[in-house]
């Protein structure tokens, strides 16, 4: 048996801001916007250096899914960005405005930080320990 998680959706407000946010703050490459309708696009984004997982931007499209905007897990860190130099993309990170919501810390996984996305998503931006 062959399977692999293909794409993570994320509910945002507009497609053109999150675009901004993930490739100018966050250095993410635009695979794919596809438009499917006058209101609807299909928006792939992927960090530097990622296999085939990639983030699919999904507009709300009613109430329900606006209320979720920037709280899809309730508060918890919802997604965990692994790096091969923590300090080089922090740093970058800051420059750029991203806002971190808990400072870096060396745990027995790796060193980590929490920052927030331009909705208030939480995100671990992670460098693993050796042998993780």
């Amino acid at each position: 048996m062959n399977q692999h998680i293909a794409h993570i959706a994320i509910v945002v407000d507009d497609y053109d801001d999150a675009i901004r946010f993930y490739t100018g703050k966050l250095n993410f490459k635009l695979v794919e916007d596809t438009a499917l309708s006058d209101t609807k696009r299909w928006v792939l984004l992927s960090p530097p250096g990622s296999g085939s997982c990639h983030l699919l931007i999904a507009k709300a499209a009613n109430d329900e899914q606006k209320s979720r905007v920037g709280n899809q897990t309730g508060g918890r860190v919802f997604l965990f960005l692994y790096t091969d130099d923590f300090y080089r993309d922090y740093e970058t990170m800051i420059a750029k405005g991203v806002r971190f919501v808990r400072p870096p810390a060396k745990e027995s996984y790796g060193t980590v930080a929490v920052f927030e996305d331009l909705y208030g998503n939480l995100w671990d931006l992670i460098e693993p320990a050796q042998g993780n």
